[in-house]
């Protein structure tokens, strides 16, 4: 089944063309598809999936973006949805103890508050082992919640229910 899109309608080099910020998703039946977008019919249903996963591929090169990520986690976390961070390229890096203890900006929490309330909500991480081993990190000190697992565990983690996604 195909999904349609639905909003104000602006003109793009002569074509009809739909703006993100007016975007609505919905299931299209089969008889639908291929008869262009709908109109809203306030009929729709939006259902979020339970799960979150958070893909964050910075580390404390970018403490803010970090910052972002761990509070989007924690919010998911603390609601009591099951949730995932997977950490690659330089963010494997804050799977390790004592690296993740910057503090981004003048009012931003500090990451290490961030990482302990994500723990306490049941938070888990999952770290890319490419970009882990590629960095020559130590296994060993891996924080809890934290296991080594590519996009494969991902998708098992996931499931067929499926997961709200952000990617940082």
């Amino acid at each position: 089944m195909r999904g349609s899109v639905v909003g104000p309608r602006t003109r793009l080099r002569g074509r009809a063309a739909w703006p993100a910020r007016d975007l609505a998703v919905f299931t299209a039946q089969a008889s639908d598809i291929g008869y262009g977008p709908r109109r809203r019919t306030g009929k729709e249903k939006y259902v979020m999936a339970g799960k979150a996963v958070i893909s964050l591929t910075t580390g404390l090169e970018d403490t803010e973006r970090v910052t972002v990520a761990f509070l989007v986690a924690v919010a998911a976390a603390e609601e009591g949805r099951p949730t995932l961070m997977f950490l690659t390229k330089e963010a494997a890096r804050l799977a390790l103890e004592g690296v993740a203890v910057a503090v981004a900006c003048h009012g931003c929490p500090p990451l290490a508050d961030l990482v302990d309330r994500y723990a306490k909500a049941g938070g888990s991480y999952l770290v890319c082992p490419i970009c882990f081993d590629s960095r020559k990190l130590d296994k060993s000190l891996l924080i809890d919640g934290a296991e080594l697992g590519g996009t494969v565990p991902m998708w098992k983690w996931i499931g067929d229910e499926g997961a709200t996604t952000f990617s940082y």
